[in-house]
């Protein structure tokens, strides 16, 4: 069963300062479709009384992503293609948080929204179909929406982005972060001090990385890393970050700032180091048809964290994570392309049917997935429009 948040949703009464008072909606929300249901609590063993509520909070930007599929390849200059397919949905921090909620995590998002329509459509769709609790976030009259158009091309993906700074800055908006078990930050070159109070209250703290920070500020975005549990860059980034020229060296080297490495490396699978506990891990990546992978990194944090907060070896963490983000690649969009449990139960059923070597690899989801079929989550759709049809 979804979770109910215990603080007055954004919508409420509260005695907003000047200037952050939460403005009407511009469409009545669309109560004939029902939010994302969750089947599956993966934290029904770990969870103990006086723990936190909030499993997991994160904050940054909310972007509207459009995202074009299936190009043979980049457009050339004066020229015009079509795209055989076409999604669109909240992207930017909505992949993480979209994805850990559809995985069962009370999930918590601080970010600033605009009131124009694409604002007013990842509100909704994060509040009030993905379930993601939005107490702590803020919609801005007269704020331009952050855009993000991605080209899907040969398994890989290229983006082009607009926006302008929000009002204010996230320290400022978040105030005091709420006590969670865990945190999702994407660092940058500012110092967040949201992300520092959280540590110092006992909160894992779960951290990527931008490209373009990490090719020009290598050593100040290292230095972020102080109060991070675990780091989950992929290896093109990694390997900026540190100098190296193979994932396995940058790995190395993170592991000396950070407790908890996971790298990604694309087909290549993923590798990973817990200095907590003496443990390696290094699995490959599973063989799907893949048709969008924005968003696939997200995915794969959000697994990531779901085993970690589940207390799973590190083999299982990866294991899981990797296919949570090839279940992704399968769908449209970054965040609505993330898997439900109703995918996971699908996948695992039709393995273990086959009796293929990846279903002994996965033996370990026997004793958390239930033997029947579960709904599948809703995916992204082509236009805005649908939404209210």
């Amino acid at each position: 069963m979804a979770s109910q948040s215990l603080l007055p949703g954004p919508d409420s009464d509260l005695d907003w300062p000047d200037g952050l008072r939460q403005p009407a909606r511009t469409r009545p929300p669309d109560r004939t479709r029902p939010p994302c249901a969750v089947t599956i609590d993966p934290l029904s063993a770990a969870r103990r009384p006086g723990d936190p509520f909030v499993d997991v909070f994160c904050a940054g930007t909310v972007f509207f992503d459009i995202v074009f599929t299936g190009l043979p390849n980049f457009p050339r200059t004066g020229t015009e293609v079509w795209a055989p397919g076409m999604g669109s949905s909240p992207g930017g921090i909505a992949n993480i948080a979209v994805a850990m909620r559809r995985l069962g995590l009370r999930t918590w998002l601080a970010a600033p929204f605009g009131t124009d329509v694409y604002g007013e459509y990842c509100w909704e769709t994060l509040s009030e179909q993905e379930d993601v609790d939005l107490t702590a976030s803020r919609r801005f009259e007269g704020w331009h929406s952050p855009v993000t158009v991605s080209l899907a091309i040969d398994e890989d993906r290229t983006m082009v982005t607009h926006g302008h700074a929000a009002p204010i800055c996230l320290d400022d908006m978040i105030g005091s972060p709420p006590a969670a078990r865990a945190c999702f930050a994407h660092l940058g070159l500012d110092e967040q001090t949201w992300v520092r109070h959280s540590h110092d209250a006992g909160s894992l703290i779960f951290a990527d990385i931008g490209w373009e920070e990490s090719e020009a500020h290598a050593k100040t975005m290292l230095s972020r890393l102080g109060h991070c549990h675990a780091f989950l860059p992929n290896a093109a980034e990694a390997m900026l970050l540190t100098g190296t020229d193979t994932a396995e060296r940058a790995l190395a080297a993170l592991a000396e700032h950070v407790p908890v490495v996971a790298i990604t490396c694309g087909a290549l699978g993923a590798l990973a180091v817990d200095q907590r506990t003496g443990e390696r891990a290094q699995v490959p990546a599973l063989t799907v048809p893949a048709i969008d992978p924005t968003g696939a990194g997200d995915v794969f944090g959000a697994g990531f964290v779901v085993g970690t907060l589940a207390g799973w070896p590190l083999e299982y963490r990866l294991r899981f994570a990797t296919l949570c983000a090839a279940l992704s690649v399968q769908h449209f969009g970054g965040s609505l392309g993330a898997p439900g449990w109703g995918e996971i139960v699908g996948w695992w059923q039709a393995e273990r049917a086959r009796e293929s070597a990846v279903s002994a690899e996965y033996a370990f989801l026997e004793d958390l997935l239930p033997g029947a079929a579960l709904s599948p989550v809703r995916r992204a759709a082509a236009t805005l429009q649908y939404r209210y049809a």
